[in-house]
């Protein structure tokens, strides 16, 4: 396959809800240690890992590992698809973008490399009195 899926997310207006359900009837091991509450679901066995997110309005959808999301988002658009997230930098994690199909299923693409970590500014040294 020249683009695997990669990742999936289920978004739902109650997270928290979403998190346990999928707990308890799949046994996901979820992570929601972070900063914006997203939850890693994290990869086992032969599955791929996911997310499960707040969002107001609930899908479903996949993400498939491209050489460049722009491109495929051009590809996309001729071929009757809508673009509905541009292509977007998170550094030193992940570059992605989301579209419609024709059929109006939502569906992401992540670049095959990840973009750069912003570098650190380095500190100012400190002035010495005398």
């Amino acid at each position: 396959m020249p683009s695997p899926v990669v990742h999936f997310e289920i978004a739902g207006r109650e997270p928290k809800k979403l998190i346990a359900f999928y707990r308890r009837l799949l046994g996901w091991k979820i992570d929601t240690n972070n900063p914006i509450g997203y939850g890693m679901v994290k990869k086992s066995g032969r599955g791929i890992g996911g997310g499960i997110m707040k969002n107001a309005k609930p899908y479903v959808t996949i993400y498939a590992v491209v050489p460049s999301p722009q491109k495929t988002l051009d590809a996309a658009k001729r071929l009757g698809g809508k673009v509905m997230v541009p292509v977007t930098d998170i550094p030193g994690m992940i570059r992605f973008a989301m579209f419609k199909d024709p059929a109006g299923n939502m569906v992401g693409v992540v670049a095959a490399k990840t973009p750069p970590a912003p570098k650190a500014k380095p500190k100012a040294k400190a002035k010495r009195r005398r």
